[in-house]
């Protein structure tokens, strides 16, 4: 069973290279979480639903909420570290990037449902910034987005680590150096 100290969040903005990097890690065989909103925004465009950043964007952090808890209770039944594309701090993210006021259960939420205290942050990264059906923010947001989390993570007492902008691989064996328990000198 794993505890709050095997499971380890990437965040940022939109189109960084997050969701690449997870599934390299899935690749290299740990168990990985994918990003709650991405799956949600998917199912919303095909049933026609408003809880989509445009329509409802509190019916959204909100269903993002649920399922992220959802997420962190499943992981507890793997063994060893689990990777999540973005966690529960992101939801508080999402608020403040809205400029919406954190409500306390959102913030208890937080507080109650624990990472690994290394955050792993992809900064904006212009050069692979694309569009997709659900990554519709423009450039300018995805840097607010991702000094939101940076924000989010930093309020709930987190240490942020910045990933290089680099090959999936690379960003891999970066996290994975990081999270290694260094030898005492």
């Amino acid at each position: 069973m794993s505890t709050s100290d095997d499971f380890v969040a990437i965040t940022g903005g939109p189109g960084a290279g997050k969701s690449t990097l997870v599934e390299e890690l899935h690749r290299q065989g740990f168990p990985c979480i994918p990003e709650a909103g991405r799956c949600i925004l998917q199912d919303q465009i095909v049933i026609g639903g408003r809880a989509r950043h445009e329509r409802d964007s509190l019916l959204f952090a909100e269903i993002m909420l649920s399922w992220d808890m959802r997420s962190h209770h499943d992981a507890t039944r793997r063994a060893g570290t689990v990777f999540f594309d973005r966690g529960i701090p992101d939801v508080v993210g999402y608020l403040l990037l809205l400029g919406r006021p954190i409500p306390a259960h959102v913030t208890a939420a937080a507080r109650t449902f624990r990472y690994h205290q290394r955050v792993f942050l992809a900064p904006p990264w212009p050069e692979i910034y694309t569009h997709d059906r659900e990554r519709t923010q423009d450039l300018d947001e995805a840097v607010r987005t991702h000094d939101a989390m940076a924000e989010a993570y930093t309020r709930h007492g987190y240490q942020l680590i910045n990933l290089p902008r680099t090959d999936p691989e690379s960003r891999a064996a970066f996290i994975l150096r990081r999270l290694s328990p260094q030898p005492e000198s």
